[in-house]
């Protein structure tokens, strides 16, 4: 009669890794997918008004932002306190406004053009001087689709 003699304990079997290229890219594609990159980094301090009948906007891809706020704390030894007009990544003044609204509809279909809005992110203690004057400019080139910027409030009782 034959003896069968058992193998001793092998340990634990070796955890298969051929799926983890599988799972890596699937992590890496849901990363790249959900991740916003930030388009302008802000020079100026914006804490925007609150505001209590608010309504998101449609298609955010047509609009264009105007900043408006004191520069931020590392650029006011720089720039003073002052509130002072931000497009894209750069301090802008009044005059800047046609280039910069031109641009904007440049880079944009000439279908989109008519639906072209743009937005006016100011802070809340900002002076009404300078907006009254972004707001002038804007209405002289014909961008007359505006919009502030403001965070949700609490409704009065």
């Amino acid at each position: 009669m034959a003896k069968f003699a058992r193998k001793g304990k092998g340990g634990t079997p070796a955890i298969s890794t051929a799926s983890l290229p599988d799972i890596v890219f699937m992590l890496l594609f849901f990363f790249m997918v959900t991740t916003v990159m930030r388009e302008v980094t802000l020079k100026v301090k914006i804490s925007p008004p609150e505001a209590t009948e608010i309504k998101k906007l449609e298609k955010k891809s047509l609009v264009s932002y105007i900043y408006i706020g004191p520069p931020i704390k590392a650029l006011i030894d720089v720039y003073g306190t002052e509130p002072r007009i931000q497009l894209n990544d750069a301090y802008a003044t009044i005059k800047d406004l046609p280039e910069y609204i031109i641009a904007e509809r440049e880079a944009r279909d000439e279908k989109e053009v008519p639906f072209m809005t743009t937005s006016l992110k100011v802070d809340q203690d900002a002076k009404m001087g300078i907006v009254s004057d972004v707001k002038q400019e804007l209405r002289e080139m014909n961008a007359l689709k505006i919009n502030y910027s403001t965070k949700k409030g609490v409704k009065p009782e």
